[in-house]
């Protein structure tokens, strides 16, 4: 399989002996001059292999594998040393280099060494972890690694999960996970979205009807609990349940029993519960808007998963990652992003996390006009203050400024306004007419402060 490797030297002649011989093995190859242009590609795109010299102005080899071990654990390092300096590549070694290639090096040798660089690469899903691959889910931050270590933990159990997180930061692919990794994996995986249920039904949803149990059950029907017989059920935004389904739902979680809407004969199921919600349940439990026994019965396992503002380091390899999902579903042949596009990237604040990544790099795949994405195909990022939220920046022009008293209330007022609106829409998963109804004004009025605030319609 093609791999893309990064050859890092400071002798032009010694990166083009390099970059031809992996070429013609079929290898994609970029080069740096030294370990700080090394840090950068690593930082835009996706590598197999680093293969480094070590001794290098600036920031030197052995520099470089230290901040590739501790930024990309599973992404395998080659050193090239010359015959007087092999102390220096022991030293590589143990600081966790794969291998060393001395020169003048043996091209066969050079092969070999990097084929068992790429087994290691493989073997550990390149510079994720062998449980990210495993679990389809991208991460390399510390954060992300407890989430995968609680999951392998936790999977196998029939204990209650309840995974939080703003919206988009990929809750059901952990709960999918939890399943998939559990012995219930043959067993059905039932989602509910009780975001989307009108209250009137959610009863008859989650344990069924039977017959003229209401005007229009017309038959009997099973509920999610059952379908979910000997598997798991997912309650996605959980926070949503009116709080007298949360007393049914308690029972049945503690009895393992319901029956169905007008119905008289108890059922019993086996069934796995994993909840999550993008709301604070604690607050709402404290505003009696959720049942404190029902919050502990489904926080057994609390697992929270951060935004995507806070692990900006594993972004080059979500993108990748999407480019190469939409390249295949939408024939295109996109080979990445550029420095400026991926600065860009960086900078922005990511109110709708991972799935608005995805959507924007769905577009840009889609409508751009070169091979690699450039700094104005990423259409719809905002254009003031990179990451910054204008209402913030307006308010500390007015401490600058030393304004009077009324227009300071002014500037802070929309500052709090703004963050407001944002956090109900991150709550209705940026559905404009449920954050409105939140928020308890108009859709329309709701979309001219959008607008005003430069905030974007994710639906």
């Amino acid at each position: 399989m093609k791999k893309r490797l990064l050859i890092v030297d400071d002798e032009p002649s010694i990166r083009k002996v390099l970059q031809g011989h992996l070429q013609r093995a079929g290898h994609e190859v970029d080069t740096a001059v030294d370990g700080g242009q090394a840090i950068a590609r690593l930082g835009e795109r996706l590598y197999h292999a680093v293969v480094t010299d070590l001794k290098m102005p600036g920031i030197g080899g052995l520099e470089l594998l230290h901040w590739v071990r501790q930024t990309y654990p599973g992404l395998p390092v080659v050193v090239i040393t010359a015959h007087g300096t092999v102390d220096t590549a022991v030293e590589a070694l143990k600081l966790g280099a794969h291998d060393y290639i001395t020169k003048p090096f043996d091209r066969d040798e050079l092969l070999l060494i990097l084929e068992k660089a790429l087994k290691v690469e493989e073997a550990s899903a390149g510079h994720l972890s062998a449980e990210t691959g495993r679990f389809e889910i991208i991460g390399t931050v510390p954060s992300m690694h407890k989430v995968f270590h609680l999951i392998e933990r936790v999977a196998d159990s029939p204990t209650t999960v309840l995974i939080t997180g703003e919206s988009g930061t990929g809750k059901e692919l952990v709960a999918r996970a939890l399943h998939d990794q559990s012995s219930r994996a043959d067993r059905p995986f039932i989602t509910v979205n009780c975001g989307a249920i009108p209250e009137a039904l959610f009863e008859s949803e989650l344990f069924g009807h039977e017959k003229g149990a209401f005007t229009g059950a017309v038959s009997g029907r099973p509920g999610r609990f059952e379908l979910a017989d000997g598997g798991t059920l997912f309650l996605d935004e959980v926070g949503e349940l009116p709080l007298d389904l949360q007393v049914k739902l308690l029972r049945v979680l503690q009895e393992r029993r319901f029956e169905r809407v007008g119905g008289v004969r108890p059922l019993s199921v086996d069934v796995r519960l994993v909840a999550a919600t993008n709301r604070d349940l604690r607050e709402m439990v404290e505003s009696n808007a959720f049942r404190q026994d029902l919050f502990y019965r489904l926080a057994v396992v609390p697992l929270a998963l951060p935004p995507l503002r806070e692990r900006i380091s594993d972004l080059p390899i979500l993108v990748e990652h999407f480019v190469e999902r939409f390249n295949e579903r939408l024939g295109r042949q996109i080979t990445g992003v550029d420095e400026g596009a991926m600065a860009k990237l960086r900078a922005w604040r990511w109110p709708g996390n991972i799935r608005e990544l995805e959507n924007l790099i769905e577009r840009c795949v889609l409508l751009a006009e070169d091979e690699v994405i450039t700094a104005e195909d990423l259409v719809g990022l905002d254009d003031g203050p990179p990451g910054r939220d204008p209402a913030d920046v307006a308010a500390e022009d007015a401490e600058a400024r030393g304004l009077g008293l009324k227009e300071w209330i002014r500037v802070h007022t929309a500052r709090l306004e703004r963050a407001r609106i944002l956090r109900a829409l991150d709550a209705e998963d940026h559905n404009v007419t449920r954050a409105a109804r939140r928020l308890d004004i108009s859709r329309k009025s709701l979309q001219t402060k959008m607008k005003e605030y430069r905030l974007r319609e994710e639906r």
